[in-house]
């Protein structure tokens, strides 16, 4: 039999589920600069609606400490219901154990706040009892500590979990550049998210590929700022 961590992400064998990201949590986050953890978050989020992936949002005692989702995640996905619960870790939660399954897909990809705790006991559980293949996003999470994080990843692995990027998924949803129909989308979003990688594709694009500067012409530059 196949090992099933052998397949590739596509965007018809996986789903996707944020745990807990939230302020207050962002907040205990010593693993990883937390201005890189949303940028990556989000990046991973935009990637999931180019490619349709089926993404569940759980959060855990929003008004009681530890804040809304942030907001650049909720602009990604306006019409998601938000599984609000008081575990901290989310497979306790009917509500999140049922949306998993109502997407029907084994593959999982977290991402989650904090890697010792939410997405550690999640994706052990996950495993043991839903029988789930997990794909923890270790650069869109983030723990109190870079020990706590190096640690539970470690843990995690060790129990069949499998470590990825969130532009290593991007990449492999996309897998070939022939796919036109999600070749532009994933372009823009690398520029925006991928640090150095988009910078190299703005430079192809422009001293390669001879696109249009998007420059500020000397009469524009030098235009008065409208009064208030």
């Amino acid at each position: 039999m196949t090992d099933p961590k052998l397949e590739v992400l596509t965007p018809t064998n996986s789903q996707l589920i944020f745990i807990d990201q939230q302020p207050q949590m962002a907040f205990g986050v010593q693993s990883i600069d937390r201005q890189t953890l949303k940028n990556n978050t989000v990046g991973l989020a935009k990637a999931a609606k180019i490619f349709g992936i089926p993404t569940t949002i759980t959060t855990v005692e929003t008004e009681s400490f530890s804040g809304f989702t942030y907001p650049e995640l909720l602009d990604v996905f306006p019409e998601a219901t938000l599984l609000e619960r008081t575990s901290m870790n989310s497979w306790d939660d009917q509500k999140v154990r049922d949306a998993l399954a109502g997407h029907g897909r084994r593959k999982v990809v977290v991402s989650g706040l904090w890697t010792e705790v939410c997405n550690t006991t999640f994706a052990l559980c996950a495993m043991l009892e839903g029988g789930y293949e997990i794909y923890m996003v270790a650069d869109a999470s983030g723990g109190t500590s870079q020990e706590a994080h190096d640690y539970a990843m470690q843990r995690m692995v060790q129990a069949g979990v499998v470590p990825v990027t969130w532009q290593q998924v991007l990449l492999e949803w996309q897998r070939d550049w022939a796919r036109r129909d999600s070749y532009d989308a994933v372009m823009a979003l690398v520029k925006e998210h991928s640090g150095a990688y988009g910078m190299g594709v703005d430079y192809a694009y422009t001293m390669v590929h001879k696109a249009p500067q998007r420059t500020k012409t000397q009469h524009e530059a030098a235009a008065p700022i409208p009064a208030a």
